[in-house]
């Protein structure tokens, strides 16, 4: 009997912003398919003995093709098996859900779209920009900015898009912001535009760089500023300054690890969240039965004679 696979947003990564139901399907999953944007943090929360498999892909390098990850689902379900799709962000946002879903069905195995928090949304939140507002903009559009301008011209018209909405969200564009940037500015956005681009937002990475149409190239070759980034087009990104309330936590930036006993560590581990860290769970001690029966018996002589001892320690 076929297995069933979950479609499962991540959510942008920090690892407490995946929805409930998504956390309940890593819990009883036989197998786990994670790509790059995925929090690794979000493998904690699987069972004993499941299967972690990283698929995850870079611009220019691909651990596997995406119709090899698609096979993958299908192959491991055949088995039987119970299967999450775990992508970053939203997974019917550019996360090619469609095409793992279609093959899915073609061959009759039961699946769920589990949607994700986008990080269309919330990277810019966590930077400080509201990506509506009611001063500067009631609407917005969300946009691939990964393909090369050659394509990107057949799949967006600039003419429509440029002033379709207050706000223009940009995805996996950094290595096209100036193409970008000068397309809006020829079908008539104002040079002066701000722009942000949000880095690894939401995370310990995350890192913001700010600008105007007419200057942000410039600023992201200076600052040699990678990818994976959201980028923000439109006056909204003037909230920022005044609205960057990830940053100002005590700990932004800082990942943390926590070696203690994992029975011990939430607590820690909460406070670490709460003061804006990134703490990852690392435990260097378990207590568990002794594996052999001379231990066991050693163990038993000791505590038959107690009375002999002056102290007795316990960790």
């Amino acid at each position: 009997m076929a297995g069933k696979v979950y479609l499962v947003g991540a959510g942008p990564g920090d690892a407490r912003l995946i929805t409930i139901k998504g956390k309940e399907c890593i819990e009883k999953a036989d197998v786990v398919v994670y790509d790059r944007l995925a929090s690794p943090r979000l493998l904690r929360w699987t069972k004993p003995g499941a299967q972690k498999v990283y698929v995850g892909k870079l611009p220019d390098r691909h651990t596997m093709k995406q119709e090899q990850i698609n096979q993958l689902l299908v192959d491991f379900a055949l088995e039987g098996k119970t299967v999450v799709r775990l992508k970053g962000g939203d997974p019917t946002i550019f996360g090619r859900v469609g095409e793992e879903a279609e093959l899915l069905y073609r061959h009759g195995i039961s699946y769920e779209i589990v949607p994700g928090i986008t990080s269309a949304i919330s990277v810019p939140a966590y930077a400080g920009i509201p990506v509506t507002h009611r001063d500067h903009a009631s609407s917005l559009s969300i946009i691939t900015g990964h393909e090369s301008p050659e394509k990107l011209d057949r799949m967006i018209q600039w003419d429509k898009v440029t002033h379709a909405t207050g706000t223009l969200i940009f995805m996996m564009g950094v290595a096209k912001i100036g193409y970008i940037s000068r397309q809006l500015i020829k079908y008539g956005r104002s040079p002066e535009t701000p722009v942000a681009l949000i880095r690894w937002g939401t995370r310990a990475e995350q890192d913001t760089l700010t600008g105007t149409l007419a200057d942000i190239e410039d600023k992201v070759k200076a600052a040699n500023f990678q990818p994976p980034a959201v980028i923000v087009v439109g006056e909204v990104v003037l909230q920022r300054e005044r609205l960057k309330w990830a940053e100002r936590l005590p700990l932004f930036g800082k990942r943390i690890l926590v070696t203690r006993a994992r029975s011990q560590a939430s607590s820690l581990v909460s406070q670490i969240e709460d003061l804006g860290g990134e703490p990852y769970e690392f435990p260097v001690i378990e207590t568990v039965m002794p594996s052999s029966d001379e231990i066991l018996a050693g163990i038993q002589q000791a505590l038959d004679k107690l009375p002999m001892y002056d102290w007795v320690f316990f960790t």
